[in-house]
């Protein structure tokens, strides 16, 4: 049976996952890294630990089955979007710190960018607001902070790129002639690509006065990218999708209309548009789902939220009232509901739909009632109330979007579907069931399926999508007057936290 092997790099750990024809995991192995946070806003990995971690997983995860990299057909890589790094060509080694997708540094460069033509200077272009969230403004602040940088980027020896460009070109030779390339969706996520074209648009470089050479090839999310070396030696390396597209791929949302929603570190809603990038008016980001190579790229509305798993990571590190984050839903359910206290986890500002980077983490509705279970319960309940506000914008975003049909269900995946409180109460703010699959890990899945694909493995996206089977399903059992009274609360605590920074 022809195994698949997929590399998961996230934001707070790294997976190495073998999969076979059928989509059932035969192997796994994870490590988390390191967070360094040296000052307020700042949030960094050491890339060269994120790829020690990476071949760490695959030994242990090929030896735990009893296999050698022969033995794989494949291997995919899907990775955390917007993080950055700057690396030495001839070396190999990271010039500094990698700089995460939730980091805040670059607020002042984005400023500078949007005194001429405002937050939507590069929209129509790009599909994005400029933001501290994206690429581009990253690559900018290094650029102007690393001594050396900007010389080195633009003589050819320094590269700067996403966490798959990193990956790729280390585990198919490195500075002995590893392939430096990024996929659409990672490059869509930049701010210096154009939508239409698939290619870095040049206007757009030279506004943020990035050196060309330093950038990545793009190329198709699916297909051939390269041969692994060393214990790798001779694997295909055949796809590469960024984290959340890599779940809807993996979710079989391959046709227009179809959606989910991942619970990580953030939390993510993606809705497939079909052939057509489609403008948003409500907030959302126009991004591209995947490419096939030789086939035209399809598109995706998505809703990004920055604090997901992230916020009980929060309540487990920095405030102690857990040990382990699987602890929150028995601390949340010590109570009936959540004693009118809500927490609005804007600790990097607000992402979709506010777009407010001036926003900070409040906490409303605290009396001498209040306790740890009450706390524990708006932490999760902050999640859910985020996934409401984007799934209300993505229904008004529905004009263009080809065979758009009534959202009836949401499709689920990431860490934190495990946990029936969070669900059940989701699918209470939403209204409409909300579905599980029965591999958690669509993330992964996904990956796997675009090498795979690429490699003859699975037909075509048709029998990918046959792999999905559900594996929970919980109904809403709020009334609508409820539903109604809930959502005002948190809009009015969402208020509370604007203006802050």
């Amino acid at each position: 049976m022809p195994l698949v092997g997929a590399i998961d790099q996230g934001t707070t750990s790294t997976r190495f996952l073998v999969v076979d024809e059928d989509g059932s995991v035969v192997a796994a192995a994870q490590r988390p890294h390191a967070q360094h946070l040296p000052r307020p806003g700042w949030v960094e990995h050491d890339a060269a630990e994120i790829l020690e971690n990476v071949m760490t997983c695959i030994s242990e995860a090929l030896s735990e089955a009893d296999l050698a990299a022969g033995d794989l057909a494949a291997i995919g890589i899907t990775n955390q979007r917007e993080t950055l790094v700057a690396w030495d060509r001839l070396t190999g080694c990271p010039l500094a710190p990698a700089i995460v997708w939730q980091d805040t540094r670059s607020a002042g460069i984005v400023e500078r960018l949007a005194a001429n033509g405002g937050t939507d200077r590069f929209r129509s272009s790009t599909g994005l607001p400029l933001a501290t969230y994206f690429s581009g403004p990253k690559a900018v602040w290094l650029l102007e902070e690393v001594d050396g940088l900007r010389a080195a980027t633009e003589s050819g020896r320094a590269l700067l790129g996403t966490m798959d460009s990193w990956l790729l070109w280390n585990l198919t030779g490195g500075p002995e002639g590893g392939r430096f390339a990024t996929d659409v969706t990672n490059a869509s996520r930049t701010l210096l690509l154009d939508l239409a074209t698939l290619e870095w648009n040049p206007d757009l470089i030279e506004a943020m006065g990035i050196p060309a050479v330093a950038l990545p090839e793009v190329v198709p999310s699916i297909g051939r990218l390269g041969l692994g070396v060393g214990h790798l030696a001779g694997v295909p390396i055949s796809g590469i999708l960024g984290d959340q597209q890599a779940a809807l791929f993996g979710q079989g949302c391959h046709e227009s209309g179809s959606a989910k929603n991942t619970y990580g570190t953030g939390c993510f809603l993606l809705m497939n548009t079909g052939n057509t990038p489609v403008p948003s008016s409500r907030g959302l980001l126009t991004t591209i789902a995947c490419q096939i190579a030789g086939e035209t790229a399809t598109y995706a509305l998505e809703g990004s939220v920055a604090m997901a798993g992230a916020t009980v990571q929060w309540l487990r590190d920095e405030l102690g009232l857990i040990t382990n984050s699987d602890e929150v839903e028995a601390l949340a359910r010590t109570v009936d509901d959540n004693g009118d206290i809500y927490l609005v986890p804007a600790f990097s500002g607000l992402f979709a739909p506010h777009w407010r980077p001036d926003a900070r983490g409040v906490l409303v509705g605290l009396t001498r009632f209040a306790n740890r279970g009450h706390l524990a319960r708006a932490v999760l309940e902050s999640t859910a109330f985020q996934v409401a506000e984007l799934v209300e914008s993505i229904k008004a975003d529905d004009e263009g979007i080809a065979g758009r049909v009534e959202m009836t269900e949401l499709r689920v995946d990431g860490g934190m579907v495990v946990n029936d409180l969070l669900m059940q109460f989701q699918a209470d703010l939403l209204g409409i069931d909300v579905v599980r699959p029965r591999v958690e890990e669509a993330t992964a899945l996904g990956a796997a399926y675009a090498a795979g694909l690429a490699e003859g493995v699975w037909d075509d996206t048709s029998a990918v999508r046959a792999q999905w089977t559900e594996g929970g399903r919980w109904r809403p059992n709020m009334d609508q007057s409820e539903r109604e009274r809930l959502a005002m609360r948190w809009s009015e605590a969402v208020k509370r936290s604007l203006d802050w920074s």
